[in-house]
């Protein structure tokens, strides 16, 4: 099959079959008008290759007549219906055009693709020569239209299909994707030296050295953002061990509780008997153990003081006797050195605020409103396409009809 007979600029099918009046009988040797020769290519490109496998609203209109749909249907398609509705405009125009893709019907109300030209079969061999066929370009003005892409790259090669690239908001950003019908007029076009659009100097790559480019820009991207999260990371160690260095040379913040806990007994029951008093740092405690020792960034006993005050002097844990003590002497430089060396221990584990099980655990304010969504992450082969979706039906293009200008690609969503 001719890979002539695409998309955009895909061919009209003169009709050999007796039976079916041929496309190009009729003024095939007539010139055709600029009205007829847009219209034969709008309407070439809704059965093109590149249009044709991704439009669900006409896929199922072809199944419907053995292919034939009929004129009164494709007027409903917007950038047709804003070329032209006259049957006999569009007749004449499929008529004139020698690109054999399209066959008209006796009555001349109906058309469709001709069965002698079968969509190719999307195996990995089409993929790969459709890939090699296309070109991007960047560089164009943002106001530009489809029409003035497409003016543009007329005698630059026969180009079957141009996909303008938008952003989130649907709006141009300056490239394009342009499929050529081979690989030779592919190649012709990004070796052409100096490519300006008006008097914009243009980026013009295959697209494979278009997906190497973007890959490359991501890699870098990833190691100059992981090189900053390594130094913002190393600046806040070197930080925390500054500031757990510097309680070496403190007294008096370290509080040691013990009793015949309850095992269900937590960091957060400290945290609720202490925190409106004090500044706790670290918990040395593992639930369900009987004894465990609270560092403050103050004075433990002034944090004491004011916790038992405010539970009328006296204070335990969940209903507990709670034995509490001040740790002084050789006995804090050793508990103090345990816990740093925990905590330093945990943050390479674990990451700053993260919790470690077992004796260690981080004892600042739990972060209860965090939550972390996990899922997997669907990639594609150009995250500039993975916007691409299937077309809808004409009551939907109705709402779409301002969205889009009709790139090449996504015609389908500007339906009537």
């Amino acid at each position: 099959m001719s890979e002539k007979g695409d998309s955009e600029l895909a061919s009209v099918v003169e009709n050999k079959q007796s039976e079916v009046p041929a496309v190009s009988e009729n003024g095939v040797n007539e010139a055709m008008s600029d009205l007829e020769k847009k219209v034969s290519q709008q309407i070439e490109y809704y059965f093109g290759d590149h249009n044709l496998p991704r439009d669900k609203f006409l896929k199922e209109q072809i199944k419907l007549d053995d292919g034939w749909v009929t004129l009164e249907t494709m007027i409903k398609f917007n950038r047709l219906s804003s070329l032209t509705t006259d049957f006999t405009v569009i007749i004449k125009a499929l008529q004139k055009s020698k690109t054999n893709l399209l066959e008209i019907s006796e009555d001349k109300t109906k058309i469709r693709r001709s069965p002698n030209k079968p969509l190719p079969e999307l195996n990995d061999q089409y993929k790969d020569s459709l890939k090699k066929r296309t070109i991007y370009a960047k560089g164009f003005s943002l106001e530009t239209s489809l029409d003035d892409i497409k003016e543009w790259l007329e005698g630059k090669g026969t180009v079957e299909n141009v996909f303008m690239r938008k952003d989130a908001q649907r709006q141009f950003k300056g490239s394009i994707f342009a499929v050529f019908d081979t690989v030779e007029a592919a190649k012709n076009f990004v070796e052409t030296p100096s490519l300006k659009y008006k008097d914009n100097d243009l980026l013009v790559l295959s697209k494979s050295d278009y997906y190497n480019m973007k890959a490359e820009e991501k890699k870098k991207l990833q190691l100059e953002s992981k090189s900053k999260s390594n130094q913002a990371k190393d600046r806040q160690k070197k930080a925390e061990d500054a500031e757990m260095e510097s309680l070496y040379e403190k007294t008096g913040c370290l509080l040691k509780f013990s009793g015949d806990l309850d095992d269900s007994t937590s960091r957060e029951n400290l945290h609720e008997l202490f925190d409106p008093h004090g500044e706790i740092k670290w918990i040395d405690f593992s639930r369900g153990a009987k004894n465990g020792i609270i560092l403050f960034k103050g004075s433990a006993k002034e944090a004491l003081e004011k916790a038992k005050e405010a539970h009328g002097g006296t204070l335990t844990l969940k209903n507990k006797e709670t034995t509490w003590e001040i740790v002084e002497g050789d006995t804090e430089k050793e508990a103090l050195k345990r816990i740093i060396e925990d905590q330093q221990e945990s943050f390479k584990k674990k990451g700053r605020g993260r919790r470690s099980r077992g004796k260690g655990r981080r004892g600042g304010q739990p972060n209860k409103s965090q939550v972390t969504f996990q899922g997997k992450k669907t990639t594609f082969e150009s995250e500039d396409e993975s916007d691409e979706a299937d077309s809808v039906s004409p009551k939907k293009r109705a709402l779409e009809e301002n969205e889009v200008e009709e790139p090449a690609s996504k015609l389908q969503k500007n339906r009537k």
